[in-house]
């Protein structure tokens, strides 16, 4: 059949069983929407800003495990959408992004609204096209989509330039997925998990270390199997939070900067390390002189890029997590509970996570409630900042994509709309939003958002009147100068939210959160707690820059 370049995206997109689309339209990219008011079998949501539309569009692919969809306009709509794709590289998030361009012949001229858009985001995209003739739309369309959710997922652009989305051609979509010259490993080299079974079976304190790259291939299942049939203990990334359960007796935790003082002890105690799906971020390693030294790692990522980049590798596994933690199961054979068990008991006793417990309203005690009443089974999106740590820190994590935040890029704005993708894409969940009353106005548009499509997300905001993670370390590394981090002329945003026709309750004492809280989580509208906390709670445990990961700040014996 004969379609329009922008029939054949609107059919494409139906092909790959897209549900919703987030963006805003523009000069350069309206064809495309008159296309999808008349003939589009998906929901277009639209945002506020562009960058509200790439978050929403992360936020829905790390809550369902699908690929995401944005769109934009040239110029100004496309370098909005950069930030939040750098955020979903960094992240390993599947989206596919559609940016208008000016017509052909004006490519190249400084026309208005023209910016190079594909070699902007060459850097922090998986791949990019700019697509030139009709003819080649639809076979770029279902390589974008494959690119974007297999091996190592990431994020893919197609720039259509105006005259090619109201170009015709004969419609027909590509059967195969596959495309010379990208066929990711999955099933990992059988000598070398053999080698890690054999290594593991001899190991006397084995630390299993799960990335987000667990949650990524849907290996949870098979990373349980594994901890069940050897007694290993996991501790796992910010990004790997959720795939495994933290109630779990084996559940170390998170480790790291803000990790717990436990899971940063065994591990650097461990005599073999299995990092399963993740890449040895700094934030975790600290000092990668430091890292780990008794240790021999065993590293298993689908990107062999990852493999020894940042920490040597003895039995390297190119292949997907959940492939190769099925086989390492067959392999390896089941272990008992030993002395390195009653270390990991005794350090979980010894240093619990602490803070000081009395009658004003602290942040953990916040997160500490909502996981009481909430039991895990809410999906907890964040923000960047001190409030994101405390989340992680405080909140028990049981099952996979429960947790929604931005990783390797910190961006601060993204917890608002990710929780719009998240609500949408599981209507069924409780959703909540945790801020900072400096990250939340990055995006705070957003609100429009999410009640006009009446979302029934919960915001919590840390409000302490700071840029606070930043002026923690001004406190503890700048001798207390709080230069620019002080947030004056922020707004009542309990009285805001109800301007955009939410619900908002300014919280300042224990028993006021508490009902605030019971009352959120019976509501069906978008229902927005400003919590008012002490301006100088500090983050603890730390590790200092340059540190090695077991010599933290803020650690007390119980």
């Amino acid at each position: 059949m004969i379609l329009s370049g922008t029939e054949i995206v609107v059919e494409c997109l139906k092909r790959e069983k897209v549900k919703v689309v987030f963006g805003i339209p523009g000069g350069a990219i309206m064809p495309l929407y008159d296309t999808i008011d008349k003939k589009a079998s998906f929901t277009h949501i639209l945002t506020k800003h562009e960058q509200g539309a790439v978050h929403a569009a992360d936020g829905y692919a790390r809550a369902t495990g699908n690929v995401g969809v944005c769109i934009a306009t040239s110029g100004p709509g496309a370098t909005n959408l950069v930030t939040g794709l750098a955020n979903a590289y960094l992240d390993s998030i599947p989206i596919v992004a559609f940016t208008g361009q000016v017509i052909s012949p004006l490519i190249g001229t400084d026309a208005f609204q023209e910016v190079d858009i594909v070699g902007i985001t060459i850097p922090i995209t998986k791949n990019n096209y700019l697509v030139m003739d009709v003819k080649n739309l639809a076979s770029t369309i279902k390589e974008a989509f494959y690119l974007a959710k297999t091996g190592r997922p990431g994020p893919v652009l197609i720039d259509l330039p105006k005259d090619v989305q109201f170009a015709k051609t004969d419609f027909h979509y590509p059967e195969k997925d596959r495309y010379s010259g990208y066929r990711p490993t999955l099933k990992g080299n059988l000598n070398q998990i053999k080698k890690a079974a054999k290594a593991l079976q001899e190991a006397k304190r084995p630390i299993i270390y799960a990335g987000g790259g667990i949650i990524n291939s849907n290996a949870t299942r098979e990373l349980k199997e594994l901890v069940k049939k050897t007694n290993i203990p996991v501790t796992t990334t910010l990004m790997g939070l959720g795939s495994f359960p933290e109630d779990h007796p084996l559940s170390l935790g998170m480790l790291g900067m803000h990790g717990l003082y436990c899971a940063n002890s065994a591990i650097s105690e461990a005599d073999l390390i299995i990092a399963l799906g993740t890449r040895f971020d700094d934030r975790v390693t600290g000092n990668t002189k430091q890292f780990c030294p008794k240790a021999k790692f065993i590293h298993v990522d689908i990107d062999p890029a990852e493999i020894s980049k940042n920490i040597k590798t003895s039995i390297p596994i190119v292949g997907d997590v959940k492939y190769v933690l099925a086989k390492l199961s067959q392999l390896v054979e089941p272990k008992e509970e030993t002395e390195w068990m009653d270390k990991i008991i005794e350090l979980k006793k010894k240093y619990p996570l602490q803070y000081q417990r009395d009658d004003q309203l602290r942040p953990q005690y916040i997160i500490e409630k909502l996981d009481e009443l909430t039991k895990g089974e809410a999906i907890i999106v964040t923000d960047v900042g001190q409030h994101q740590m405390w989340a992680a820190q405080y909140y028990q994590y049981r099952y996979p994509r429960s947790f929604i935040s931005s990783g390797g890029l910190g961006t601060m704005g993204f917890g608002l709309p990710a929780a719009i993708g998240a609500q949408i894409g599981c209507p069924g969940k409780k959703v909540v939003c945790i801020a900072g009353d400096g990250g939340f106005q990055m995006n705070i548009q957003e609100l429009a958002t999410a009640i006009i499509n009446k979302l029934p997300i919960i915001t919590i905001i840390m409000n302490n009147g700071y840029l606070g993670m930043v002026r923690q370390w001004q406190e503890l590394f700048f001798e207390k100068r709080y230069a620019s981090t002080c947030l004056d002329g922020s707004p009542d945003f309990a009285r805001l939210v109800e301007v955009y026709g939410g619900k908002g309750i300014k919280v300042v004492t224990k028993a006021d959160f508490d009902s605030a809280l019971d009352e959120a989580l019976s509501s069906k509208q978008f229902i927005l707690l400003d919590c008012i906390i002490p301006p100088e709670e500090n983050v603890f445990p730390m590790v200092s820059p340059g540190q090695a990961i077991n010599k933290m700040l803020g650690v007390n014996e119980s």
